[in-house]
């Protein structure tokens, strides 16, 4: 049985609706749907208040009772050894981060993900709808998507990976000064996956070393 499948067991189980759950974890509707079909998994922290939720261990929705690895690492990375003189174009170094991942996974297929959507929480949602409004009724100018915004260009020095080595998978950010790398409780394969706040799609693989 797949994650997916246990989660809506289990939710089924407990009385409750997607809908229902979603307000209980703070997320959306929609992420309850993907869970539930396997197009995306909860992280860490949802795992947590989710078995809560649902009165079930973490391990009996991830592997049955295998050893949980959740475990997450940070490495800090020098752009210079790279050959960055400080003045390199954003897709230089994401050549060079390309080399610093393939030098650190050297045998695993790391497939490269680009972000489609970040996610607002509800009170974020909230406060766009305002600003919206505000800005509609006193400039005529619909200014929604400002915090989906803001977060994207915040994000912009970051790149995402899936990095398949042996029988585990890790989700890999690399920012210019960090690669943060998490296992993954269970391997994602479809071309659309969902992380944290984040929509992400598959766009090909890093060549091999």
């Amino acid at each position: 049985m797949t994650l997916g499948e246990k989660i809506r067991e289990a939710r089924k189980a407990a009385g409750l609706t997607q809908e229902e759950l979603a307000n209980i974890l703070s997320v959306s509707r929609q992420a309850i749907t993907k869970w539930e079909s396997d197009k995306g998994m909860p992280d860490v922290s949802n795992l947590k208040v989710l078995s809560q939720a649902l009165n079930v261990s973490v391990d009996y929705l991830l592997d049955e009772g295998s050893p949980l690895d959740l475990s997450v690492t940070q490495k800090p990375i020098d752009l210079r050894t790279y050959g960055d003189t400080g003045r390199l174009s954003r897709m230089k170094k994401v050549k060079i981060k390309e080399r610093i991942i393939r030098d650190e996974y050297p045998d695993a297929e790391i497939i490269r993900l680009t972000v489609t959507k970040i996610k607002n929480t509800k009170r974020e949602s909230a406060a766009d709808t305002f600003i919206g409004l505000f800005a509609l009724l006193l400039a005529h100018i619909p200014l929604f998507g400002t915090q989906e915004f803001g977060k994207t260009i915040q994000r912009l020095d970051r790149q995402y990976y899936l990095v398949n080595e042996s029988s585990k998978q890790y989700f890999v950010m690399l920012t210019d000064e960090f690669m943060v790398s998490r296992a993954m409780a269970a391997p994602i394969r479809d071309k659309k996956l969902e992380i944290a706040d984040m929509e992400l799609l598959t766009v090909g693989t890093v060549d091999p070393a």
